[in-house]
């Protein structure tokens, strides 16, 4: 097998990071559109994450957050995302770089965005047309929901497709 210099994998990876960093930049400036929300998880003690010391020994590897009715002060900047958010009824500041972030999901639209912690790899969901044949490595794409966030109504996948950039890379 051939050496890929050009890194096709980290630029893809990059490309669908700049995906998070467009939306998110967006509903900084515009807010959420019509039903879009966002399920979050990125890994709690990766460089660059700020959490507190509370949220940290709550949620010592991951955590998830929702972006829907309850968050403010939304600062979108080239390599992370600030956001205000509360916990249990105590407002809390987080700093979570887009390198940190292991899915992002719109269960209002069936997308998702999720990233391989250790190869950098990534897979991409989203409605896939009737007739396509699944891929021969499709895993569905859950979000769960902050412990301390408001119920949501249950998310049904059907019709979802994850398709891993492996799928298109020459072996």
């Amino acid at each position: 097998m051939a050496t890929d210099h050009i890194r096709y994998d980290v630029l893809a990876r990059d490309a669908l990071r700049s995906v998070l960093r467009t939306v998110l930049t967006d509903v900084a400036q515009h807010g959420l559109p019509g039903e879009h929300h966002f399920f979050i998880t990125f890994l709690s003690r990766a460089d660059g994450v700020k959490l507190s010391p509370r949220l940290l020994a709550q949620y010592p590897e991951e955590m998830t957050v929702i972006l829907q009715h309850q968050f403010w002060d939304l600062v979108v900047t080239e390599d992370r995302f600030e956001v205000g958010l509360s916990f249990g009824g105590i407002p809390e500041r987080l700093v979570v770089p887009f390198s940190a972030i292991k899915s992002f999901f719109d269960p209002s639209v069936q997308f998702g965005l999720q990233f391989e912690a250790d190869d950098g790899s990534a897979e991409v969901t989203a409605d896939a047309p009737e007739d396509a044949p699944p891929p021969p490595a499709a895993l569905p794409v859950a979000a769960e929901p902050a412990a301390d966030a408001p119920a949501e109504e249950p998310v049904k996948s059907e019709g979802a497709e994850v398709v891993r950039l492996d799928r298109f890379r020459k072996k």
